[in-house]
Parts: C-alpha cells; structure tokens; sequence
C-alpha cells in the first residue's frame, strides 16, 4: 500500500514515497518513520500509534467494593489509570474532634501502591450505600472487613436519619439536622487538606449526599422531580440550602483539584464537572446527557467529564444486557456510547471492574471507546538542527493534535531530552517554558451522522529555542521528547505515537552535539509498544 506524506517546514514543501509494513496481521505497526534533512534540518514525521492504551488520568475507570471484589493479580488493567474510591464518613471522621490525620490515614491505606502501577484516584465521599426503605442495612452480613462500603456510614456522635412513611412530613436528624451543613463544611475542609495536594488524586467526586453519594435521594435541588414520591417536600426529599454549603465548601476547599457533581442542573452558580452514572440509558438521557448540554455546554474545557456505564437497570437491562461486554458487543448500542462521548466531550467512564480482558472480541470493541475517552496526542511533525553546537542556541519546532474527546485538566510539564543511544537513558533535559497542554484542545459540535466534529480538532505547533550547556560530551545522541507528572517529574503522558521506548520517553532521532553525524533516523526495530509498559510510576513525598 502506497502512501503519500507531504511535510511543510516553513516555505519548504517535500513529498515522501514510502511503504507501509507490519509486525504481524494482528498487530499492525508501521515500521518506518518518515525522517527527511533539508540545508541542516531535521524533520520528522511520526507514524501514529494506532491502537488504544492507557494514559494518566481518563479512560476506562475502575472500582473496588472492599470486601467483596478482588483486585485482578494482572493490575493495571490494560487500559486502566483511574480508581474510584467511595470513602465513608465514619471512616474518616468519626466524631467531631478527629482531624485531617484520620483522613489521610485512611487515604493511605486504602490507596496504598497505587503510584507504582501509575494509578490515580477518584475520591467521592459518602454516607449511604443504600436507604433502609430501598432494602439497604446498616452493617453487612457476609463479610467483616471494615472497609467493606455497604451499610450507614454516620459517625458515631451525629443524630441518625428519622423517616416518617406520610410523604408529607419533613425527616428529622442526619441530612436535616440544624448542625449537618456546619459538619459537612469542617469534613470538607479536612478532605481538602488532605487530598488537594495529593499526587494520587485526580479529581473529587463531591459525593456525600443521596445513596451512593449521587445527590438523588435526597436531592441537592428542587429542581427535578423526586424519585421516590410525585412531588418534593423540603427537608425530606430535599436539603434546602445544600448546594450554596457543599458549592462554598468544596470551592474553597479544593483549589488544586478538579471537583465533579451528579447532575448538571445543580451547582449552576459554580465552575464544577459531571459524573453522569447513567451512559446510553434512556430513562436519564433528559436528567443526565441533555442536561449536561444545557447547562455546562463548555464547561468540558475546564471541568472533566465522567460517569458510568451502568447496565443493571432501565433501557440497557431491558435489551437483556448483564455486563459491559454485552453492551459494547451490540454495535447499535456501542456507537451510542462513542457518540455520547463525543458530544459531551467525556474523559472517562466506569463499568470496567467486571469485564473480561482475556476475551479478544471484547477488547477489541472496547478499545474503540477507551481510543477516544479523554485526550489523545498525536505528535504530527517535529524538527531539529543535524548538529548542536554547546552554549549555542538553536531551535526546535513540533506539532500536536489532540484526536481524542477532552483535553487534559492540568498543565504537566513537556521535557526535551538528549539519551544515551546505548543505554536510552537521559544525559541532559529541559522543561520548555510557557508550553501548557491544558490547551490542546480537541475537536466540537460532534456529528453523528458522518462520525466527525464539525469543528476539527486545530493543529497545535510549539517553538522554542534551547540551549545545551558546555558539559555535554560531544558525539551522537538521541533527541526525545516526553510529557512528565509532576510527582516525582518522571514520563507519564504518553503521545500516540510508534517512536517510543519503554518508561515512557519518545525518540524522535539522532544529533550530533558538537560533531558532525550522517544518520539521523532511529531503526524502528528498536522501539517498544506504548500499550505492553507497565514500567510507568509517579513519586509521592511524604
């Protein structure tokens, strides 16, 4: 197969005739790069990377139920980079006088390792597994693990719930008693203390309020209909003045982290995300998919996307579908999803913590949504001069597009790197200067009809002039470019592109620094598959 690349370097234009290969007919990779010298510049073309893998902070989700799942021995998951972590109330504070120590505490011991496999959390605080009236319990009967999350988590020293059966007498005690909002704000604030800085964490779910925390029962608002009676009563279907204490809170207390909420509708006044539980189910597509439209129709930019796919209930269980791989199987139903995601601009979704990765059918047609969950990079071109004189400045230039649904919600530093061609190991690197990737933004306006954004994602292209200090031993290297965590400043974000070698640095090509060379292409052959490195970890400092 023939393929025609054109390359535009300022008024130089070059055609390239090249041959597309594989590895293998399950595996196709090019192994070619397009790498072109043009009066003392390089340019590089990098072939993209075609298939899904794992990337920090969006994609598929994961969750455990302490107690009663277990986690998988073949952690991380291939696609895996995010965990959600219900945390109850009473086990982060117990009675008023605990301090933020017991949060972070627990924190650590529910998250432990998570920074090796390269793992970041989702925290949603809450209270209630399921109501008494909706058949839940106060404690669970089959299992004693103390961190198991069904049951009432109320600390110790707070009024319980009181519910009357007449649907027209306010509750008394927990949700509605005087002190709940004055309670709420100091655990917020101890979970801002603890969380707002921590590398682990990547983005709050608010939680608390309604089973589960997903704010319906009772309702952060009055806005939409009760779910279990036909009209709202304040102070038992509803906490009147919840959302202005949990919006001041969570403001407050989070002005690191991304915090998400339940329902588009509440929350108008303040800049928060969505987690949306309820993917390509019809009964929420005017609570949920619609509102989210309505009113955060750009609020994507800043604020991340989520939410579930949830197939135990509504639509998707009345189609007769018990797990994800049943929902994904149906193509009607998947490119429902993808086009959910796409319009909402989704950079993760949970319902993972099931399925099989072994079944290849299953795989291959979630990959199609974890490929476009959140950011995609795609490096597109990036030149260099043939040779780097010490202490002289020179310049390089490369380009990105983000092909993905979302962009990614923090400003990590990109590095610029010269590695051993032997031992691909680092000898100097640079952070470049006033580069922010929170800006990469993709493409908008979904159309479904021709599977494309009207608006296409726009072509980022970044310049910057370094300089190599005298200390570098003169000889040949390799160029590299990587986009690091900031928790321990090691590769993490990977671009979609074939130049890579494990631990998550990308080659671009070979320079000579203070010496002339004549090679400037690497061989293919010694890259690795972005998907198989699981070598990728992030530093916390205690």
């Amino acid at each position: 197969m023939i393929h025609l690349l054109k390359l535009i370097a300022g008024s130089f234009v070059f055609v390239v005739v090249l041959a597309a290969c594989s590895k293998d007919d399950d595996n196709p990779m090019a192994d070619i790069t397009d790498t072109e010298v043009f009066d003392g510049v390089v340019y590089v073309s990098p072939y993209e990377y075609p298939k899904a893998f794992r990337n920090p902070m969006k994609g598929l989700r994961e969750y455990f139920g302490p107690g009663y799942d277990t986690k998988r021995t073949e952690y991380p998951l291939p696609f895996g980079s995010i965990v959600k972590e219900y945390m109850q109330w009473n086990m982060m504070e117990n009675i008023e006088s605990d301090g933020v120590e017991k949060v972070i505490a627990y924190s650590n011991h529910r998250w432990e390792g998570v920074e090796d496999i390269n793992m970041k959390v989702i925290p949603r605080p809450y209270i209630v597994w399921m109501e008494k009236y909706n058949g839940g319990y106060a404690k669970n009967t089959y299992t004693d693990n103390p961190d198991d999350l069904n049951g009432w988590h109320w600390p110790s020293d707070f009024p319980p719930v009181k519910r009357s059966e007449d649907e027209d007498t306010p509750s008394t005690g927990g949700y509605f008693d005087p002190s709940f909002s004055d309670r709420i704000k100091e655990l917020v604030k101890k979970m801002g203390e603890a969380w707002d800085n921590d590398p682990r964490v990547a983005y709050i779910e608010m939680g608390i309020i309604g089973e589960w925390g997903e704010h319906h029962d009772p309702c952060i608002s009055n806005y939409w209909k009760p779910i279990h009676q036909d009209y709202h009563v304040d102070n038992r279907t509803w906490i009147p003045g919840i959302e202005k204490v949990l919006g001041d809170a969570f403001s407050e207390a989070f002005k690191n982290k991304k915090v998400m909420v339940r329902y588009a509708y509440d929350f108008q006044d303040y800049e928060f995300g969505n987690y949306w539980d309820s993917f390509a189910i019809d009964e929420e597509e005017e609570r949920g998919y619609n509102s989210i439209q309505k009113f955060s129709p750009n609020r994507w930019k800043t604020q991340p996307m989520g939410g579930e796919i949830t197939w135990n209930w509504g639509s998707l269980y009345s189609a007769g579908y018990r797990s994800l791989e049943d929902c994904v199987a149906n193509g009607s139903t998947r490119q429902l999803i993808i086009n959910q995601i796409r319009t909402l601009h989704t950079n993760h979704l949970g319902g993972v913590t099931w399925a099989d990765f072994s079944n290849k059918e299953f795989l291959d047609n979630i990959s199609q949504i974890q490929k476009i969950l959140g950011y995609r990079f795609v490096l597109k071109k990036f030149s260099y001069p043939t040779k780097i004189k010490s202490d002289v400045p020179f310049d390089i230039n490369f380009s990105i597009v983000n092909t993905g649904s979302s962009p990614f919600y923090y400003n990590w530093p990109v590095e610029i790197s010269l590695l051993d061609i032997d031992t691909q190991k680092p000898v100097w690197s640079t952070i470049l200067d006033d580069v922010n990737i929170t800006e990469w933004m993709p493409g908008d306006n979904w159309k479904a009809s021709v599977n494309s954004y009207d608006q296409e994602a726009k072509t980022y292209t970044i310049t910057k002039n370094l300089n190599i200090e005298s200390n570098i031993e003169p000889g040949k290297y390799i160029l590299s470019i990587a986009i690091l965590d900031p928790a321990g400043m090691l590769p993490s974000i990977r671009f979609a592109t074939r130049n890579y070698f494990e631990g998550g640095r990308h080659p671009i090509g070979y320079v000579g620094i203070d010496m002339d060379i004549d090679n400037f292409k690497i061989d293919s052959k010694l890259f690795d598959d972005i998907a198989g490195d699981k070598t990728l970890k992030y530093v916390i400092n205690n």
